[in-house]
Order: structure tokens, then sequence, then C-alpha cells
């Protein structure tokens, strides 16, 4: 078989890949990280004070997560798809970061000085990342699960995207354990524990994400 019947065999019956086909991973994968964190964090670290269900704090931490979740899906969509743009969703990533970054200064610098300190470290600071990427785990198994099915060229970068993804479903986990009530705590601790998961995550895109 000549070069130009083998390629014409192997295109026989190709048609334009399905848009949907990221969207049919992901949905399920997000879902079911979310699922799983939510169990671990309640399930084995308990669940968030009851005085708590009343509090903004909480809410803004589920927005936070939930806002950090969908950019990175978005991000991990681009990232599987070859030579697919990906400026505008990691711009969108690192514009919720910013503006949660700036939230949070703005609450520690209006803080009294004497109250900085315990509005920064809180009484959890010590644990809170390294929880929120345990908790994390399922969702980056899933994550990276999404990216192999899909056709990643940077697998560093992809591996990025998933850590991001499922370090934002892993926060939004952690939020129904964490006692934590101020915006500079969960400004740089949360966003800690998910670049994290996303440093993770991008350690072992290389080695999954290879074709």
């Amino acid at each position: 078989m000549q070069t130009h019947e083998l390629i014409a065999a192997l295109a026989s019956g190709a048609g334009p890949a399905r848009r949907a086909a990221a969207a049919r991973r992901l949905v399920p994968a997000i879902v079911a990280g979310a699922l799983a964190s939510a169990a671990l964090a309640v399930g084995v670290l308990g669940p968030v004070p009851a005085g708590m269900l009343g509090n903004p704090a909480l809410w803004i931490k589920l927005a936070y997560a939930a806002a950090l979740a969908l950019s990175a899906a978005w991000l991990v969509a681009r990232r599987g798809r070859p030579a697919a743009p990906t400026a505008r969703a990691s711009s969108l990533v690192v514009a919720v970061f910013a503006v949660m970054l700036g939230l949070g200064v703005v609450s520690w610098w209006s803080a009294p000085p004497a109250m900085r300190s315990a509005a920064l470290m809180g009484q959890t600071w010590s644990v809170c990342f390294a929880l929120i990427v345990s908790i994390s785990l399922p969702a980056l198994v899933g994550s990276l699960w999404v990216l192999r099915g899909l056709a990643p060229t940077e697998p560093r970068a992809a591996g990025l995207a998933a850590g991001l993804l499922a370090g934002a479903l892993g926060t939004m986990g952690y939020s129904l354990h964490c006692p934590e009530s101020t915006l500079p705590f969960i400004a740089l601790w949360y966003s800690l524990g998910v670049v994290l998961t996303g440093v993770l995550g991008a350690a072992l895109g290389p080695r999954l994400l290879r074709w």
C-alpha cells in the first residue's frame, strides 16, 4: 500500500471532531470530583460549625471556588484540543485569583493593626492548604482522566489546568468543613491550596498525558 493510499484509508469516514467531546467527559468528572471532595471534607474532617451556615464567609468561599472551577474547566477543555487558543481561559483563571486576592488585601488593610495577623493566619493556616490538596486528589485523578481522553499537546500545561480544576473542586468541599471566616485567610491559604494542586498536576502531566 502506497503512503497516499494509507492516508486515504485512515481518513475515510472521518469528520470534524464533535465539539461537545470535552464537555461530555468534563461534566461527569466535575460532578464526581466535587462530590468526592465534599464527602471527604464532611465525612472525614467533619462538617462546618453550625454557626457558619448563616455567615456570608461560607458563601464567599463557595462562590470563589465555584468561579475557579468554572474558569479552570474551560482551560482544561482548551488544553485538551491541539492548537486551541488558551489565552482567554488562562486570563479568566488569573482574574478570579486576582479578584479574591484583591478583596483579601483590602480586608487586611482595613482591619485594625492588632487584628491583622489573626485575620491572615486564623487558627488553621498550618493545615488548610495541605488538606485542600489532599481532598482534591480524587478530582485530580478525574481531571487527568478527562485529558487522557482528549488530545493535549502540552502535557505540563494541561496537567496544571487539571490540577487547578481539581484544587478548586477540593476547595469547594473543604469549605464545608473550614471554620475560618476572614477574607485574608481565604485569599491566601485557599489560593495556595489550589495553586499547589495545580503544581502537582503540572508535575504529573508529562508522565500521564504523553501520547
